[in-house]
């Protein structure tokens, strides 16, 4: 399945590289870096920002007062809510999605309300049970700004907390500002789409796998399209990124979340999390997570790894101390961003034709569905079915889908 690559595949993932660094170092702006667009719709009010360690923003972009003296000189770019206590804004408290505000925290993993150590602001945790503000949460509160680096795929949380936050605010007559960011899998939309039964965290929403619009555009969409409780519309307000297009590839300048080390992961997300509901591991508790797959019953692949934990990015991994065999895919990472325009099924469909027990092989098929947003994706696999044949039972619902994007594009 996976084959040396020849000198002629080779120049070609080479070309591939060098046009996706050509087009990621444009003149990108994100709606975060804009703050001439957004500074003068808060004053006056109370602000909570729902960031994380992505809410950066680069100080070439700022007036020269408006970062703090006293801001962290080891950091090339001040986090938002530093940004906005420069600029006088009145900051009340900070929501944190999964992972946490300084993005420390393994997927999962349970993650506390407390106090911001650098500016005592309050920090109050949208991951557990607590997904969603609370009345009480927003009694201070007259604008939300969000601020969350997304990657484009369904199954990735933070477009759920923006439901919520977006669901809440509307409940509660609070206004939301999303400072809007580039997709780095905004190219392109492949995947099943979810259906209604398995809607959950981890997929909330009627889109495919892979959306393909930034989460400001996607913030239109929850309330265009009637998607929050009751249907309630949301007071809401995008800062565009400027310079910015769906064929835009870029390179975020942080980490996204703990186990999304670099552009290689993200871009190979799409394809390798559905692993996430099998016996095969994705890489959790090696330097490459999301860059390889592999499992101890495997008697095929030309790469080993043995998962171990590692704090705060994969404490317990699957696998954990048991010698995996499988396929190494970081070299093919760009070359399937360039080339294909797709995820792959390949991978999925190789893994479970080469465990011995196949018995054994969905682990956890009711999370599995969850992130195919239907068990016809588990079943067809399980009955034979190719990649082509599986992607010709998407078409539809794709198509119908692109209809419902359309409408609320900001960019080309």
């Amino acid at each position: 399945m996976i084959r040396r690559l020849t000198s002629t595949f080779l120049c070609l993932l080479l070309m591939g590289f060098v046009q996706a660094q050509v087009l990621s170092d444009a003149k990108v702006i994100p709606g975060a870096w804009r703050s001439d667009r957004y500074i003068a719709l808060l004053e006056g009010k109370r602000v909570a920002v729902c960031g994380n360690q992505t809410s950066l923003v680069d100080t070439l972009f700022l007036r020269e007062d408006s970062v703090s003296s006293d801001s962290d000189a080891s950091l090339e770019m001040p986090h938002l809510v530093d940004v906005l206590l420069a600029n006088g804004v009145n900051v009340v408290k900070i929501f944190c999605p999964e992972h946490g505000f300084r993005g420390n925290a393994e997927a999962g993993a349970h993650i506390a309300s407390g106090v911001d150590a650098k500016t005592s602001l309050p920090i109050v945790s949208l991951y557990g049970k607590n997904k969603k503000p609370l009345p009480s949460q927003l009694e201070n509160v007259d604008v939300i700004v969000f601020d969350l680096q997304d990657v484009g795929c369904r199954f990735y949380t933070y477009i759920s907390t923006l439901h919520y936050v977006m669901e809440a605010a509307a409940e509660n007559n609070v206004e939301v500002i999303v400072l809007d960011r580039p997709n780095p899998n905004g190219y392109f939309v492949d995947g099943p789409v979810l259906q209604p039964k398995w809607r959950s965290f981890v997929g909330m929403h009627p889109v495919p796998v892979v959306y393909g619009m930034t989460i400001g555009e996607y913030a239109f969409m929850i309330n265009g399209q009637g998607w929050l409780a009751g249907g309630v519309k949301c007071a809401l307000t995008v800062i565009p990124i400027d310079g910015y297009t769906h064929q835009t590839r870029y390179s975020l300048p942080v980490r996204p979340s703990p186990n999304l080390p670099n552009d290689e992961s993200i871009y190979l997300y799409p394809s390798l999390c559905f692993f996430e509901g099998t016996n095969v591991s994705i890489g959790r508790g090696t330097d490459y997570p999301f860059q390889m797959y592999g499992s101890p019953s495997f008697t095929k692949g030309d790469y080993t790894f043995t998962p171990h934990p590692i704090k705060g990015v994969s404490e317990n991994p699957p696998c954990k101390g048991q010698l995996c065999r499988g396929y190494f895919l970081q070299p093919y990472a760009h070359d399937s961003l360039n080339a294909s325009n797709c995820l792959s099924l390949d991978y999925l469909i190789n893994a479970y034709r080469s465990t011995p027990d196949k018995s054994t092989f969905f682990t956890n098929a009711a999370f599995f569905d969850k992130l195919a947003g239907t068990d016809q994706l588990r079943n067809q696999i399980i009955k034979g079915y190719t990649e082509e044949q599986i992607r010709a039972s998407w078409q539809a619902d794709l198509d119908s889908f692109m209809v419902i994007r359309g409408k609320y594009l900001l960019y080309e």
